[in-house]
């Protein structure tokens, strides 16, 4: 078997790893930070412990099947998963509220009819089994199998179906997410709840297809989970699978080059000079990056007609205030709460156009985990507040990161009883400046069909034979779903070769 040299430890990067070392492939890492987990980390200060990256798992599947992939230990022996219920409330800005049931369609359907009004929940349910059907269609092109170069048909064909027009006698198709809220949900509100899966990933309901319906189908089909101790306790049992199956791991190596030979990649150089021969390099890094490292191959990683990536595929970024609260979380405290925007039409246009003085408040993400190994005692709470914001907002200005962090708190409060008494002291995280690319606080969207391909990820082969992409910014994207397929798409593209045609 061969040696493999992976860039990053990343979710994806360290699940093609496991997989790779298990096949009997001679794995090393190199990692330029000091630690694991790419984007899964973790904040600790006097005892309080905060998720910063993501805070919820959906399709826990994909994990399990790495693990089971990779050894006879189980997923559940090596991590404690609890399903979130309800999976979420939702503050809506006429202050209407409602609390959804995790994985339940008639549960769903009751709450949001007992909350908006008859005929609310029915919309949404009718909603979801199209939503169904946009899955069937995609589900395996998308997710379990590499980008092969009919990838055109992906982008060009809107797999959302068409519905019947309720005064015409013919049928039309969304053709965006926007479009499925204002002609089938009929209500600002249902509109607003289908929006926010869609500005988690710091997607634009406008221009986002109407297959991205997918994302909240995910969630009811398949629930939403947390990992006991924070999604950190993930990123530790997958980097302590690839160690016992003998994956090295370098940290605080940075990697400079990708080399080259007879135009096929040969290995890595790193920043201190050293030089590490390899059969295979598997590269967990965003697009930008990865042009650079190969810089010096004169080989171009994708030709035209290939799916591409770069700095106008950069989605906004993520701004993170993690609170410190003295007093334990009520009986009933919900763990996720979305507290959507005042103006909605506003917020969407300053996700793409900033403007104005004064930031206006957006759909904000308060996660309250009733975890003690998050808090130094009972008395206390961890909680995380987030809302994906321009990356043009102006950070490099304290007046307008106090801003934004102000307007973060006050829509906390919808979520958070007596929040400003509570509060101990707060830590905001910024999006970090990428001067036009892709960086390690934006968020990389899951692959979506439709979109003429803009929502698609580079594939995971390259035109420098030798050279993989994994992760979050390659097919078939971001998430931590998603960069366990990637992983296991890579893993198998090694192994099996070019006949490999897909993880299931």
């Amino acid at each position: 078997m061969g040696r493999i040299a992976v860039i990053g430890a990343g979710m994806g990067a360290m699940a093609a790893a496991a997989r790779l070392a298990v096949a009997g492939h001679r794995v090393t890492v190199y990692e330029r930070t000091e630690t694991y987990g790419g984007r899964v980390r973790r904040f600790e200060r006097d005892g309080f412990a905060f998720d910063t990256g993501p805070g919820l798992l959906p399709l826990p599947a994909v994990y399990r099947d790495l693990f089971v992939k990779t050894g006879k230990e189980p997923l559940e022996s090596c991590v404690e998963l609890v399903q979130v219920d309800p999976s979420e409330r939702h503050v809506f800005a006429d202050g209407t509220a409602v609390s959804l049931p995790n994985a339940s369609r008639a549960g769903v359907v009751a709450a949001l009819d007992e909350a908006l009004g008859s005929g609310a929940g029915q919309r949404w349910g009718d909603f979801l089994v199209r939503a169904r059907e946009a899955w069937d269609r995609t589900r395996r092109p998308l997710l379990e199998e590499p980008l092969w170069p009919n990838w055109q048909v992906l982008a060009e064909r809107e797999p959302y179906p068409s519905v019947p027009h309720r005064k015409l006698l013919r049928t039309r198709r969304a053709t965006t997410l926007a479009e499925i809220g204002a002609w089938e949900l009929r209500d600002e509100r249902l509109a607003a709840l289908l929006n926010s899966h869609a500005l988690a990933y710091g997607l634009n309901p406008r221009d986002t297809p109407a297959s991205a319906a997918v994302l909240p189908y995910l969630e009811h089909a398949f629930g939403t989970w947390y990992v006991r101790g924070g999604l950190r306790e993930l990123a530790r049992a997958v980097y302590e699978r690839c160690v016992q199956r003998r994956v090295e791991f370098v940290f605080g190596a940075e990697v400079t080059a990708v080399l080259a030979k007879d135009g096929r990649a040969t290995g890595v150089e790193l920043a201190d000079g050293g030089v590490v021969d390899a059969d295979h390099v598997v590269a967990g890094v965003d697009p930008v990056r990865l042009e650079t490292l190969t810089r010096l191959t004169g080989c171009r990683l994708d030709a035209e007609g290939d799916v591409r990536a770069g700095p106008e595929s950069a989605r906004p970024g993520r701004l993170t205030v993690l609170l410190a609260l003295r007093g334990g979380p009520e009986a009933g405290t919900v763990h996720r709460t979305v507290v959507h925007a005042p103006d909605d039409e506003t917020e969407l246009d300053l996700l793409t156009a900033p403007g104005g003085d004064r930031p206006v408040r957006p759909t904000v993400t308060v996660l309250r985990p009733d975890d003690p190994a998050l808090r130094p005692d009972d008395d206390h709470e961890s909680v995380v507040v987030s809302a994906v914001l321009s990356r043009d907002a102006g950070w490099e200005k304290d007046s307008t990161v106090q801003a934004c962090t102000d307007l973060l708190l006050e829509a906390a409060e919808a979520a958070v009883p007596g929040l400003r008494q509570r509060l101990i002291w707060h830590e905001t995280q910024l999006p970090e400046p990428t001067a036009g690319a892709p960086g390690p606080e934006e968020i990389p969207a899951p692959a979506l069909a439709a979109g003429k391909g803009r929502f698609l990820h580079p594939a995971n082969t390259t035109r420098l034979p030798g050279l993989y992409r994994v992760g979050g910014w390659s097919h078939p994207g971001g998430g931590l779903p998603h960069a366990g397929m990637s992983g296991a798409l890579v893993a198998g593209l090694i192994v099996e070769g070019p006949e490999f045609r897909g993880s299931q």
